[in-house]
């Protein structure tokens, strides 16, 4: 994404077509099956949903949905002034006008799961909330996460640049065999480290969480003068393919340490995890 996404399109509803087969599952069974997927981008958000033809969902019946209230509180956050609306935002917070749905299949009800946007060319298809279901599949490949972005890339790069990382004045880590990662522009650049280059006494911890790049995240926890701090860490033991240079490499949260590279301290970055 660039600032001219962040200017012009992020404000928009947009949407792309995708080729792939997308499929979606509850409690074991295929209720939606399509292969005229369609990516949406609600104004603000800036990871997509799937919507599919109305036809394409499968033994299943869209109900109008009881009332649903949105979490209180702050959503998402703000980038160069940007109001963006992270992954935390439920998808019932819709940005654009249309239609609530619930979806009754495979034996229950999944209330405010779907959402016909008042758009013309969007008439014929209801958006799907990826976390309404029990599992999505693009062909035969499980999606983690959300939904695969069409311009999502990742650039994972070998750097001989000195990594420092400290908290607190103590250093957790030190190297210069670094894999750096470069994503989405509201991200810091990740710093992906080998275990021997790791000082801190870090502890696996048993949170997980799945992403549609990466596969599945393991975290680490960091027991620091008497304290544990949760969760500032993570590593992708079997990566997708693209990410393969990061297997069993360690990242920190740039937003909860302090880092320096080639001596030069780095700014906190300001994202959902800070």
């Amino acid at each position: 994404m660039s600032s001219r996404v962040l200017d012009t399109l992020l404000p928009q509803l947009r949407h792309e077509p995708t080729r792939k087969r997308v499929r979606a599952t509850l409690a074991g069974e295929v209720v939606v099956d399509s292969t005229q997927a369609i990516l949406v981008w609600e104004p603000q958000r800036i990871l997509p949903a799937y919507a599919v033809p109305l036809q394409h969902i499968n033994n299943g019946e869209l109900l109008p949905t009881p009332s649903i209230t949105a979490p209180a509180g702050p959503h998402g956050f703000h980038f160069d002034g940007q109001p963006v609306l992270d992954p935390s935002v439920p998808f019932a917070v819709h940005t654009t006008d249309g239609e609530p749905l619930s979806l009754r299949a495979a034996g229950q009800t999944r209330h405010g799961v779907a959402f016909r946007p008042a758009d013309p060319d969007l008439d014929s298809h209801v958006v799907l909330d990826f976390d309404g279901f029990d599992g999505w599949f693009e062909e035969d490949d499980a999606v983690l996460g959300h939904p695969r972005d069409l311009f999502h890339r990742l650039d994972i790069l070998p750097s001989s640049r000195a990594v420092r990382i400290e908290l607190d004045g103590i250093v957790l880590a030190e190297s210069t065999r670094a894999q750096l990662l470069y994503e989405h522009i509201i991200l810091p650049v990740r710093c992906y480290l080998p275990p021997e280059d790791i000082r801190g006494p870090l502890q696996p911890s048993p949170t997980r969480t799945g992403c549609p790049y990466k596969r599945e995240a393991a975290y680490w926890s960091l027991d620091l003068n008497g304290r544990t701090i949760h969760d500032i860490a993570w590593s992708y033991e079997t990566p997708r393919e693209e990410a393969a240079r990061i297997a069993g490499l360690i990242c920190f949260f740039n937003e909860r340490v302090d880092v320096r590279l080639d001596g030069r301290p780095q700014p906190r970055p300001h994202t959902p995890w800070s």
